[in-house]
């Protein structure tokens, strides 16, 4: 099976004269055609592995290998859409021009929820819609993975519950690759195919979750609380 592979990713930061280990000896297979969700505390380090598997930082040492096309994209917490482009212009803000389908552009939108929004403006949107916006700009460019890093996190209870409802059914019907960073137990249960507990820049359990098992849901939710000593 295709994937990423993470082997003894290592990161710190220097603020003033103190360095700051923030990912200790990471090893760690990402499949591929599924969601793997990053969980653990606010500061453990979550993020900053999200980046570094993305692209957007540089580890200080160890190897990240893709065995699929190295093509990523990023949803953050925050739509970060173009206020002055309608939803159309946004979902293709990026393309090149060679690039642009209005059929492939159209089915994105489509696939979303958002047919019927094309002309629409951000500050015309709800949070989530907004959301699917930045949700269909990546999938635009045909990323091998989309990195999440709490993209519903802003969200009121019910607009969150359904955009991951949402999410679910994008990434079963379309076969998305997703990486999804997460302070939310509740929500890695939901969402994830395979769980990975990070506590202090370590790894500290992955599991593998059964669709449809409360009960399996039930003992991981116990267990990962017992392992974070919450």
């Amino acid at each position: 099976m295709a994937g990423i592979k993470l082997k003894n990713i290592q990161k710190s930061y220097m603020v003033g004269e103190r360095e700051i280990n923030v990912l200790k000896g990471i090893n760690l297979w990402i499949p591929e055609d599924s969601i793997t969700v990053i969980l653990g505390r606010s500061g453990c380090g979550k993020t900053t592995l999200l980046r570094l598997v993305g692209g957007l930082e540089e580890p200080d040492a160890g190897g990240i290998a893709f065995d699929v096309a190295h093509k990523t994209a990023f949803v953050f917490q925050e739509s970060r859409l173009m206020p002055w482009l309608n939803v159309w212009d946004n979902v293709k803000f990026g393309l090149k021009k060679q690039e642009c389908d209005d059929k492939a552009i159209q089915s994105i939108i489509d696939v979303v929820g958002l047919n019927g929004f094309e002309k629409a403006y951000p500050n015309q949107l709800s949070g989530g819609m907004q959301q699917r916006v930045a949700i269909a700009r990546a999938m635009a460019i045909h990323p091998s993975f989309i990195m999440m890093d709490e993209p519903f996190a802003a969200l009121d209870y019910f607009t969150r519950a359904q955009m991951q409802k949402e999410l679910i059914r994008l990434q079963r019907d379309c076969g998305v690759s997703i990486l999804f960073v997460t302070h939310s137990i509740d929500e890695a249960l939901l969402l994830g195919h395979k769980i990975v507990v990070i506590e202090n820049g370590q790894i500290k359990s992955e599991f593998v979750v059964e669709e449809n098992n409360e009960e399996q849901s039930l003992i991981l939710k116990k267990n990962i609380i017992e392992q974070l000593d919450l």
